[in-house]
C-alpha cells in the first residue's frame, strides 16, 4: 500500500493529536456511546498536554462528522489548534485511542486502509447497467453511473417460421451492443479510481458479455462475477453483501502474496525482521516494503529528529548531532520513515510471524 497520503501530517510541527475512534451507528444509544468514549479520550489527551484548543477543535469535527449508519470509525489529526486531517475508516479500530506526540500516529488508519483495494461494482442486465467506483479511504462511491442502452427487440420471440433465426439475432446483437457500451463507462470507472477489482453481478448473459468486452480493454484488474444485480430492491441487496465478501477475500489474496514473497525474501537474504535491521534499513533507504504487526502493545520506544526522519535510534546519543530529537513508539516512528522515504506498507497478517512483529522487504 501506497503511504503517500501521509507526508503532510509528518510536516506539522508537533505536539500532534491522533485520535482514532469507534464511530459505529448502529443502534439507537450509538450517538450517547461515541461521546462517553470521546469525553474519556478527551481526557487522556488533556493527561498527556494537549492544548485546549487542539482539543475543542477535535471536539467539534466529532460532532460534525457525516451520521453513515453501519460499522465505521474516525481518524483525526490535529495540531496547534485545527484538525488537519479527518478521515472515516472502513472498519472500526481496535481500540479507541488518543496520543499527543512530537509526530503524528496514524497506524490503526494505515491497517484499515491496508486492507482496502480501489474497485468498480457493476449491477448489469441486458439493457444496460449501474457502475459505482470506489477509492480506497472512500465510504461513498467516487463515481456513479447508470446506463440503459436500446429495449427494442430486447427479447427474443417465441415464434418459429422462417423470421425467428433474424429475430434472435437482431436481439443478441442488441444485448451485445448493450454490453459493449457498459463495457465503456465501466473502464472510465476503473480509471477514475484506479480499480484493482471490478465485480459484476445481474443477469448471466449480459454479465458474460460485458466481460467478454472488458477483456478486450486495455485494463489491468480482476473481473469476478458476484451474486446480486440491478432487478430489485433484494438483488441489490445481495449485491452489496456478495461485493463485501469479494473485496474481503481480495485483499486476503493481496496480502497472502507479499506476505509469501516476504518468506522467500528472508530465505535469500533480500529482507529483514526485527527492530534493529529494520531501523538500519530504513536509514540506509533500502525498505520496499515495511511490514508491521497491528498489535503493537509491547513496542520499545526509538528516538528521531525532525530533520533526519529515516534515522531511527535506542537512544538521543544514537543520532549524533541531529537536531531537535525526540522519543515516541517504535512502530510510529517506523511507518514515519517508510513514508519518507517511499516505502510500501503491508500488515503482518496473524500466522505470518518476524522478530519484533516487524519485517521489510528490501529494494537491493
Amino acid at each position: 500500500m501506497d503511504l503517500q497520503f501521509l507526508r503532510d501530517l509528518y510536516k506539522l510541527d508537533g505536539p500532534v493529536a491522533s485520535v482514532h475512534l469507534d464511530t459505529s451507528r448502529e443502534d439507537q444509544d450509538a450517538d450517547r456511546r461515541i461521546d462517553i468514549e470521546w469525553r474519556g479520550l478527551r481526557r487522556d489527551l488533556e493527561q498527556q498536554g494537549a492544548d485546549e484548543a487542539t482539543v475543542a477543535a477535535l471536539e467539534e469535527r466529532l460532532v460534525a462528522a457525516p451520521h453513515v449508519v453501519g460499522p465505521q470509525g474516525e481518524a483525526l489529526f490535529a495540531a496547534s489548534g485545527r484538525v488537519v486531517q479527518a478521515h472515516v475508516m472502513a472498519a472500526p479500530p481496535a481500540a479507541n485511542r488518543a496520543r499527543l506526540l512530537p509526530v503524528a500516529d496514524p497506524l490503526e488508519l494505515v491497517i484499515d486502509r491496508d486492507h482496502q483495494v480501489p474497485y468498480v461494482v457493476v449491477a448489469v442486465d441486458r439493457e444496460g447497467a449501474d457502475i459505482d467506483a470506489f477509492a480506497v479511504g472512500e465510504h461513498d462511491p467516487v463515481s456513479q453511473h447508470s446506463f440503459n442502452g436500446g429495449t427494442l427487440h430486447i427479447s427474443k420471440v417465441r415464434a418459429g417460421g422462417v423470421s425467428s433465426g433474424h429475430f434472435h439475432r437482431r436481439t443478441e446483437n442488441l444485448w451485445d451492443r448493450n454490453a459493449r457500451e457498459s463495457a465503456q463507462f465501466v473502464a472510465e470507472a476503473m480509471d477514475s479510481v484506479g480499480a484493482e477489482l471490478v465485480l459484476v453481478g445481474g443477469d448471466d448473459k449480459a454479465a458474460a458479455l460485458l466481460r467478454e468486452h472488458l477483456d478486450g480493454l486495455s485494463r489491468v484488474a480482476d473481473i469476478h462475477t458476484v451474486s446480486g444485480g440491478r432487478a430489485d430492491a433484494g438483488a441489490m441487496k445481495s449485491l452489496r453483501a456478495s461485493v463485501d465478501q469479494a473485496v474481503e477475500t481480495a485483499m486476503r489474496r493481496s496480502h497472502k502474496r507479499v506476505l509469501e514473497r516476504f518468506v522467500d525474501a528472508l530465505s535469500m537474504q533480500q529482507a529483514v525482521e526485527g527492530f534493529p535491521a529494520v531501523k538500519e534499513a530504513l536509514a540506509a533507504g533500502r525498505v520496499e516494503v515495511l511490514l508491521l504487526a497491528a498489535d503493537r502493545g509491547a513496542d520499545p520506544r526509538l528516538w528521531a529528529s525532525r530533520a533526519h526522519s529515516t534515522l531511527l535510534a535506542t537512544d538521543s546519543a544514537g543520532l549524533g548531532a541531529a537536531e531537535e530529537p525526540f522519543e515516541a513508539p517504535a512502530a510510529t516512528l517506523l511507518l514515519r520513515a517508510a513514508a519518507e522515504s517511499d516505502a510500501q506498507f503491508t500488515e503482518l497478517l496473524p500466522g505470518t510471524r518476524a522478530d519484533d512483529g516487524v519485517g521489510a522487504i528490501l529494494r537491493f
